[in-house]
C-alpha cells in the first residue's frame, strides 16, 4: 500500500469542525495529565497547545507543588493538584480515583508528558483508559505498554500513541537501531499491536492507522528537535480530539500544525533556536490558512 504525503491539500479529506455559536462545551473538554516536580513545564506546554488547537475547556492534573503556579500560568484552565511520592512523581495509588472522575467528564485525555515512574504511570494509564473519552498516550504513558496492549485495543480505535524511536523500541521489544532503520514497519507493527493510530516521531514522521492507511510528513525542520517539542505535539492532538475529530484526523492535523509551526518559526527566527513554547502561538493562524 502506498503512503499519502501529509500536506495542506491532503488534509482537506479531514476537515476541522467549523466553530459554531454556543457554549465552550461544544468545542470539547480536554484533560492533560502530566508533569512532575522536576519537569513541571511539560504540563504547561501541552495544556497551552490544547487551547491553541481550539479545545473549549481545559483541565490540568499535575503534581501538587506545581498546581498553584500552573493555575497562574494557564488561568484559562481548571488545575487539580495531585498527591506526590517522595521523588516528586504523581502518587498513583492515591490519585487514580480522582483522576478517573476527571477523565469521565472529558472528551479527550492526554497522559504522560513529564511524568515519572514507568510502572505506576502504566498502571494509571490502564485505569484511565476505562473512561468514556478519546486518548493520547505520550512519553511515560508508553512505558510497559506492551504488556497492557489489550487495554489500549479495548478503546476500539479511540487512542493515539506518539512514540519516538527509543519508546517504540521498548514497545515492540526491538533494538532502537532496527526501529530507526525502518520506522514505517515499526509504526505498522505498533498499530496492529495496539489497534490504535500511531505517530512515529522522527526527522520525518509517519502516521499509521490500524486499517492500513499511512501518511508521511517530511517538513518541519531540525528546529523542532528541541526540549518540549513533543509535549506541544501531544497537546495539539488532545485539543483536536476534544473538538470531536476522529483519532486519525486529530493525529494528521496535529503533526501538520506542529511541523508547519516549526517551519514558520524557522523562517522568522532561524532554523534552530526557537523554543517549544513559541510553537502554539502560531497554530491558530495556520489552522485558518489551511482551512482556506
Amino acid at each position: 500500500m502506498k503512503h499519502t504525503p501529509l500536506t495542506a491539500a491532503s488534509l482537506r479529506e479531514h476537515p476541522l469542525p467549523l466553530p459554531q455559536a454556543g457554549s465552550k462545551d461544544a468545542r470539547g473538554r480536554a484533560l492533560v495529565v502530566a508533569g512532575s516536580a522536576s519537569v513541571p513545564g511539560a504540563a504547561l506546554l501541552a495544556a497551552v497547545a490544547a487551547l491553541r488547537a481550539g479545545a473549549g475547556r481545559l483541565r490540568i492534573a499535575t503534581v501538587a507543588r506545581a498546581a498553584a503556579g500552573m493555575g497562574l500560568m494557564v488561568p484559562e484552565a481548571m488545575v487539580v493538584g495531585l498527591p506526590e511520592t517522595a521523588d516528586g512523581a504523581v502518587d498513583v495509588a492515591q490519585a487514580a480515583t480522582s483522576l478517573r472522575t476527571l477523565a469521565d467528564g472529558c472528551d479527550a485525555v492526554l497522559i504522560g508528558p513529564g511524568m515519572l515512574g514507568e510502572a505506576p504511570t502504566a498502571a494509571l494509564t490502564v485505569e484511565l483508559l476505562g473512561a468514556d473519552a478519546s486518548f493520547i498516550l505520550d512519553a511515560t504513558a508508553l512505558s510497559e505498554l506492551r504488556a497492557r496492549a489489550g487495554a489500549v485495543r479495548a478503546r476500539a480505535g479511540r487512542a493515539v500513541v506518539t512514540p519516538h524511536a527509543g519508546e517504540m523500541a521498548r514497545l515492540l521489544d526491538r533494538r532502537r537501531e532496527a526501529v530507526e532503520a525502518d520506522p514505517l514497519e515499526a509504526a505498522r507493527a505498533a498499530a496492529e499491536l495496539l489497534g490504535s493510530v500511531v505517530v512515529m516521531k522522527g526527522a520525518t514522521t509517519w502516521i499509521v492507522e490500524p486499517q492500513g492507511g499511512r501518511w508521511l510528513y517530511a517538513g518541519g525542520g531540525i528546529g523542532l528537535a528541541t526540549s518540549g517539542s513533543g509535549d506541544v505535539l501531544a497537546g495539539l492532538i488532545v485539543g483536536l480530539l476534544a473538538r470531536g475529530l476522529p483519532p486519525i484526523s486529530a493525529a494528521l492535523w496535529g503533526v501538520f500544525l506542529h511541523g508547519e509551526a516549526g517551519r514558520r518559526l524557522a523562517g522568522a527566527i532561524g532554523p534552530v533556536g526557537f523554543l517549544a513554547r513559541e510553537l502554539p502561538g502560531v497554530v491558530p493562524e495556520l489552522m485558518r490558512e489551511t482551512m482556506g
